[in-house]
């Protein structure tokens, strides 16, 4: 069985959010079926980072995709969340 690889950009409330941090809380956030696949950051503008997290779920999940998005808004430090790509991958 494949897993499903979702691909969030993650702009945080201020330019001061410690990402590492960050990181942490989505980790702990997480349900138990999912886990992060990887990190990265973009650059937005005058200093702003977005976060970019790929979250890993199992293929025969359905309906999560809203569950994962509100977890994440839940945390204090992220302003908005934006899906940028689902991906099926077969590890």
């Amino acid at each position: 069985m494949g897993s499903v690889i979702i691909s969030y950009k993650i702009f945080p409330t201020e330019i001061t959010v410690d990402f590492n941090e960050l990181r942490k809380k989505i980790e702990g956030c997480l349900p138990d079926f999912a886990s992060v696949y990887g990190f990265g950051e973009e650059p937005i503008a005058f200093g702003l980072n977005a976060l970019i997290a790929h979250i890993k779920i199992p293929e025969d999940k359905s309906g999560v995709l809203d569950e994962l998005e509100k977890k994440l808004e839940g945390i204090g430090e992220i302003s908005q969340v934006q899906t940028i790509m689902v991906r099926r991958i077969s590890r």
